[in-house]
């Protein structure tokens, strides 16, 4: 027991989704008997639930999580074929227990946020779970769904559920870089990108504004304001994959972290997004629209990436707005000019 009580207070250490992902697996992977603990992304493909690992262990100990777009990854699974599990999710039960064959039985724990499922927590042990095994289990599952809850809260915009601005720059330096101090040694695979491509699996960085946002807000009310937010962050989560990253940095401006693909790709998503936006009816308020300017988001710290995508944002606000802006085509063209923007100089946003 007092291993598990430590690794309990090491999980509400941590101030990072992942970190404590890892931490409560770490945790059930010290009961007795365990052959497999992990954590499945759950997801809907074609109407259908789908699953594939997310977060587990390899042959030498390290914790792995995935970094490839779920849809696309071979090791997704069809949850109907896991008749517990589907059963369970059908139901919108807290449990589902199955035996999978001689010397592996499995516990599955979906995590249930407003009547959703993203994520179930699989354990696999050598014998039947005997009902104390099974309390106890649930209970460090839930002092992890306690926490979690926590951090979103801390985490997320209260209007939009988007990531908020203080979680930005910890999610750009993960994107970005590749962090060797951390004590839980996690490989990111990434997203194959295209043969030749140019910029091919790089990161990139996006400031998005709608535009006449003001407009909405003096026509309609901030009622009405506060709808399209939400609808427009609706249609940003729809845009983009689950491992890119969208954040709302207040006001009517988003920030978007694309991940792992060429610069053909990012224009194409970008403006995919803009007209995703274009081509939606917003009750009462009809037609709104965005702009966007985006930019490499590995040469240069947060502040001075935004600064060059804030320069390419505005740039198409000026010059139509509705269109989706590269900082580097801008600044070849001769219509922007490069300035050196340090952390002293501005607070952007």
């Amino acid at each position: 027991m007092k291993p598990i009580l430590q690794n309990l207070v090491e999980m509400t250490g941590h101030r990072d989704h992942l970190r404590l992902e890892v931490s409560v697996l770490t945790t059930l992977q010290a009961f007795s008997g365990m052959v497999q603990v992990r954590s499945l992304e759950v997801f809907m493909l074609d109407g259908e639930y789908y699953c594939r690992p997310r977060t587990w262990m390899d042959g030498r100990g390290q914790w792995l999580s995935a970094g490839t777009e779920a849809q696309s990854d071979p090791q997704r699974v069809r949850v109907a074929d896991m008749p517990a599990l589907h059963e369970c999710l059908q139901a919108h039960a807290s449990q589902a227990v199955a035996k999978l064959g001689k010397g592996r039985h499995a516990l599955w724990l979906p995590v249930w946020m407003n009547d959703k499922v993203h994520t179930c927590l699989e354990v696999i042990q050598a014998r039947p779970f005997s009902a104390q095994k099974i309390d106890t289990i649930n209970s460090v599952f839930q002092v992890f769904q306690n926490y979690q809850s926590l951090l979103d809260y801390s985490e997320r915009d209260a209007l939009t559920g988007l990531f908020n601005r203080k979680t930005f720059d910890e999610q750009f330096a993960r994107a970005t870089t590749h962090d060797t101090s951390e004590p839980i040694a996690l490989e990111l695979p990434r997203d194959s990108a295209e043969p030749g491509a140019e910029g091919a699996d790089k990161q990139w960085l996006a400031v998005v504004d709608i535009d006449h946002f003001k407009m909405v807000n003096d026509r309609f009310g901030h009622l009405y304001g506060d709808e399209v937010l939400i609808l427009v962050a609706n249609i940003l989560r729809s845009s983009f994959r689950s491992h890119d990253r969208i954040f709302r940095f207040g006001g009517e401006e988003f920030v978007v972290l694309l991940r792992s693909t060429s610069l053909a790709t990012a224009h194409k998503v970008f403006n995919r997004f803009r007209k995703n936006v274009e081509d939606y009816y917003f009750p009462q308020v009809g037609q709104v629209t965005v702009s966007v300017g985006f930019v490499s988001a590995e040469n240069g710290s947060p502040v001075e990436v935004l600064g060059r995508a804030d320069q390419a944002l505005y740039f198409a606000k000026e010059n139509g707005r509705n269109q989706v802006r590269y900082y580097d085509d801008l600044v070849a063209a001769g219509l922007l000019q490069t300035k050196q923007v340090s952390n002293d100089d501005v607070e952007l946003f």
